[in-house]
């Protein structure tokens, strides 16, 4: 439920602080696509305090971290290697003192007195190069699209999930589910096709403008030659 309301937020954020404009065409795609998501993927909802506060922390800093991602690499022309070689650093500092405390907090047991054998630091390092490939595709993901765009390749992945997961390890599978992942594919081609129509508008208007432009002025230029001619 809370990875759903990222992107309605995502969308308020840059309209309401970047000025960005969202068709109606393609707000009703992102509707259909949450829509297929929440069949398939919601089935028991339950609401409480903290977890209410918790998620909407979660969805509020998940946005402003990705539309960050995406206005930094644009406003500055920095690549995605560039943007995540700087702030890598602040990123590992500020686990390595929070994770440890918060790792005491929630289980009660102290990382530093764990038993660290070889295959686990073994593991350790693997998830550790994993997690930069990671960062490193959702840092050039957003920066080449779009943090709305990024998401719906997140809700992708998880049809694609539910999808491979009844296909090959036979989880169980309901009508709700396929009904729900269909529903989303139909958002998601929904959606890239007005994005794709929206972005070869905005291509050709440049080019229609300066043409406009070379006609007037060789309007002007004939006008000008005709006139000296007369005289």
């Amino acid at each position: 439920m809370t990875k759903l309301a990222i992107i309605p937020c995502t969308v308020f954020l840059e309209t309401a602080f970047l000025q960005k404009k969202f068709s109606r065409s393609i707000q009703g795609s992102l509707g259909v696509l949450l829509l297929g998501v929440g069949i398939a993927t919601v089935t028991d909802l339950q609401l409480n305090a903290l977890g209410s506060f918790l998620s909407f922390l979660a969805v509020l800093t998940t946005c402003v971290a990705q539309i960050m991602t995406n206005t930094i690499q644009k406003k500055f022309k920095v690549s995605s290697t560039q943007l995540l070689y700087q702030s890598s650093p602040y990123q590992a500092a500020t686990l390595l003192f929070s994770g440890p405390f918060l790792d005491k907090l929630l289980t009660n047991e102290n990382v530093f007195a764990f038993n660290y054998t070889t295959q686990v630091v073994f593991f350790i390092i693997l998830s550790c190069s994993i997690s930069v490939s990671v960062n490193f595709s959702t840092f050039l993901v957003i920066g080449k699209t779009s943090p709305v765009t990024y998401q719906v390749l997140g809700h992708l992945k998880t049809c694609l999930v539910l999808a491979f997961g009844y296909i090959l390890l036979r989880d169980p599978f309901s009508w709700r589910n396929i009904l729900g992942i269909l529903i989303a594919l139909v958002g998601m081609i929904l959606y890239s096709y007005y994005c794709t129509r929206e972005t070869q508008k905005k291509t050709q208007e440049p080019a229609q403008m300066s043409q406009g432009k070379r006609d007037d002025s060789e309007s002007l230029l004939t006008m000008e030659g005709g006139t000296k001619v007369s005289t």
